[in-house]
């Protein structure tokens, strides 16, 4: 049965001039507009406990764009296959592209990008810590989508180059990002989980060059345990501000697991923020100062300072790649999630540790410069990610696994977290792919799931649509 949930909160005052005040924006709400089914017949394998189609760390597996929907999955052929529909449609239209995913690993998502400067869409597929597969369309396909043919020929041949640019046999984790100036660019990792760096490449509307990695992997982390001389940057998101700014906050993942309490747990220690004001050329920690140069020698390691904005130790099984987003005003916010210490002070085992006590908090950065964590009351009962989303009037959203919406409103300093939608009537697997862009184009929080299955038996895949306040 279709259930509607609304959070309504009251009307406040805000000073806006001496002697005149107005009415702030209303508090976060959702109301489900309607659900819409992509593929009845998903391919379904669970691993690293996650689904192909369904990790929240690919970046976008949904995206807005001039009007229209575009989607992303493998079918339970295997086959790579792109979607789109009229924003706020009920029929999406489908073309298959020449690529059938080659293993059952979780890791390996389809990425979608726009590069504004030739209004093409752009395709990462089938990659995890080995080669990639990339395509793109002709140019003015999302500029003109009422009178452009959708079909397969709009999509060139699938390349394991961008273009005939090598980027690194160890690819993995790519999220194309585009620039204020309307070129594209696209991040990911080199080498492996626990020893790689982070890297970008930029497509300028007629070629892409290779900017080179901006992470370090080497230097000594030592805890309470141990020591690790290797790791990897894992991000939560690399996202322009309205004002041109790059953010992104990030964990480590030490390669050595002595740095743990116990070696069933997970070697996730800290939060840490970094920006860029020069299109990911150089990076700085929070105070400003220079920390890492992409493409140099001097990239962003464990050892410089400044770096971490939470402290957490890896004995609380912190996840990775977890979730961002900018405010209104540029300040950057995101989702961690963690065992607090009240439950544990060492994780043994972190799927069922998480899942038994795991919390997200929402960490922030407010307009006076000081950060500020707040736990969302709302229990996991997952060991996955969590997705963050704000609304015009900077109200925050977190969607949980299987679905379930909470939020808070800026009003009350982000501390009024409640549960809005709880998933009900979704069954969801778990993680879901949120439209990052939609929520600006119309004010609707998007996102797609895939309902739960066992073993290889494919299962539904779907888009649901929620009005966020206008």
């Amino acid at each position: 049965m279709r259930r509607r949930t609304v959070l309504a909160t009251a009307l406040l005052a805000a000073v806006t001039a001496p002697g005149t005040a107005r009415a702030a924006g209303p508090g976060p709400s959702v109301t489900k507009k309607g659900t819409t089914r992509l593929d009845s017949q998903a391919i379904y394998f669970v691993s690293y406990d996650g689904l192909v189609n369904n990790n929240s760390f690919q970046k976008n597996g949904l995206l807005t764009y001039k009007g229209y929907q575009y989607a992303a999955w493998y079918t339970s052929t295997r086959n790579a296959v792109v979607a789109r529909r009229v924003l706020g449609g009920s029929t999406w239209s489908t073309v298959t592209l020449s690529h059938t995913l080659k293993s059952d690993d979780s890791h390996n998502v389809i990425s979608m990008g726009v590069s504004r400067t030739d209004g093409r869409l752009h395709l990462t597929m089938d990659a995890h810590s080995d080669g990639f597969f990339y395509v793109k369309s002709v140019a003015g396909l999302l500029d003109n989508p009422a009178s452009t043919a959708w079909t397969a020929s709009v999509f060139g041949a699938v390349r394991t180059t961008l273009d005939g640019l090598a980027l690194t046999s160890q690819f993995t984790y790519p999220q194309f990002i585009s620039t204020p100036e309307g070129r594209l660019q696209l991040s990911y990792r080199v080498g492996i989980s626990g020893n790689g760096r982070n890297a970008l490449a930029e497509y300028d509307g007629s070629a892409w060059t290779a900017l080179g990695e901006w992470t370090s992997s080497t230097g000594t982390y030592t805890s309470s345990h141990g020591s690790s001389s290797a790791r990897n940057m894992y991000l939560h998101g690399i996202d322009y501000d309205a004002g041109g700014r790059l953010h992104a906050f990030f964990t480590w993942r030490e390669q050595n697991a002595a740095v743990m309490c116990s070696s069933g747990g997970i070697t996730n220690h800290d939060t840490g923020y970094v920006y860029s004001t020069d299109h990911g050329r150089t990076w700085r920690n929070d105070a400003g100062t220079l920390v890492g140069t992409t493409g140099r020698p001097d990239t962003v390691a464990v050892t410089d300072s400044g770096l971490v904005v939470d402290s957490l130790n890896p004995d609380h099984s912190l996840m990775n790649q977890e979730s961002q987003a900018t405010d209104s005003t540029g300040l950057p916010h995101a989702i961690i999630s963690y065992v607090p210490g009240r439950f544990s002070q060492c994780t043994t085992n972190y799927v069922s540790d998480r899942t038994a006590n795991g919390r997200a908090f929402h960490l922030r950065k407010n307009s006076s410069g000081t950060w500020r964590k707040t736990e969302i009351p709302v229990p996991l009962n997952s060991s996955q990610r969590t997705k963050l989303v704000l609304d015009r009037y900077d109200n925050a959203y977190a969607v949980f696994p299987y679905g379930r919406i909470a939020g808070a409103s800026k009003s009350s300093g982000y501390t009024d977290w409640a549960l809005l939608y709880d998933g009900s009537g979704l069954n969801a697997f778990g993680e879901v792919v949120i439209d990052e862009t939609r929520v600006g184009a119309d004010h609707v929080l998007s996102f797609m799931y895939q309902e739960k299955s066992s073993g290889t038996t494919p299962s539904a895949l779907h888009v649901v649509d929620f009005a966020l306040p206008a």
